[in-house]
């Protein structure tokens, strides 16, 4: 989801808000943010033109189809360059089959393999932090999201270890 709505049911601050509020605040770089995975139901037919507004560029999960993880994180790399970049991961970008404990599940999402892959190659970007955010383990009886992102976390924090000029981890 975009999380960039005006309001949400009626409220400004809520959890479909916070970018719109963090870009209107000026704590977003317009020129190098990207929102990945995205797919299902639109409020309005002004999400996707006020998302890039807001100074976000849009990979849907229709464009993995073509793309392929790979493809997906060039043009992650080609848009944030060298700039101390943070992830905010939202589980729901995976499928329901793969994180079914969240609160807005949406059909057709990534793969577990697929975010893994592209969180991997992020050790090649300037990355500062990150956070994960809507899981929800009441929704998942067999523990299956907390699983999926506890290995995303791994996988964030690997990618912000200090690297050797030969591009190895420093620890051993």
């Amino acid at each position: 989801h975009l999380d960039t709505w005006d309001t949400y049911f009626g409220a400004p601050i809520t959890h479909g808000t916070p970018f719109r509020r963090a870009s209107e605040e000026g704590l977003i770089d317009k020129t190098s943010s990207m929102h990945v995975g995205i797919r299902g139901p639109l409020y309005s037919t002004e999400d996707l033109s006020d998302d890039q507004v807001l100074g976000f560029q849009v990979i849907g999960c229709h464009d993995m189809d073509d793309l392929g993880w790979r493809g997906a994180v060039e043009r992650i790399k080609a848009r944030v360059g060298n700039r101390p970049t943070y992830v905010s991961l939202d589980i729901d970008v995976l499928d329901p089959a793969y994180a079914p404990g969240t609160g807005t599940p949406e059909a057709g999402g990534l793969t577990s393999r697929e975010l893994l892959n592209m969180l991997r190659a992020f050790a090649d970007l300037n990355l500062v932090g990150a956070d994960i955010v809507e899981v929800a383990p009441a929704y998942d009886y067999a523990e299956v999201t907390g699983i999926a992102a506890s290995h995303a976390a791994y996988e964030l924090i690997s990618a912000m270890a200090p690297r050797t000029e030969s591009g190895s981890s420093e620890r051993s």
